[in-house]
């Protein structure tokens, strides 16, 4: 079988490898009989907030783990607004979300769905629940 020509506009491939410091402090090549050093580090949910009221109410905190998505389910049969609520300074201070401006992470119905990725450690996460009727069932983990 022919060796296909390269193109333009290199005449030649150069070789690329990923490489770590061995203890010696040289470049030592990953391959398969040499795997790339690693430490898994494992990941320990928060604890979820879990609940149901007829009645309105601001419940939390949820405190999620940095770096992870945030999953939010409401579910019954009720009318109202469920908003999710951001605080960083232990829940004295708690602004809605936003994203691009406009509110976020308001809910008028049943959902369950990605609401939001937090990055700060210090940020704790409450539902502003303003129930109109019925019962709303709510659950917000990770």
């Amino acid at each position: 079988m022919p060796i296909s020509p390269l193109k333009t506009p290199a005449g030649y491939v150069p070789q690329m490898a990923v490489a770590f410091a061995n203890a010696g402090g040289d470049a030592e090549p990953v391959s398969a009989a040499n795997p790339l050093p690693f430490t898994e580090q494992p990941f320990t949910a928060a604890a979820p907030l879990t609940g149901a009221t007829a009645t309105s109410a601001v419940v939390g905190p949820f405190a999620p783990r940095a770096g992870r998505a945030i999953v939010l389910a409401l579910s019954g049969t009720w009318t109202g607004t469920v908003k999710v609520l951001r605080s960083v300074d232990g829940g004295t201070t708690k602004g809605g979300l936003t994203a691009g401006g406009a509110a976020w992470g308001v809910f008028t119905g049943n959902a369950c769905e990605p609401v939001w990725d937090e990055s700060e450690a210090a940020a704790t996460l409450f539902l502003d629940i303003t129930v109109i009727s019925g019962s709303v069932t709510y659950r917000m983990g990770q």
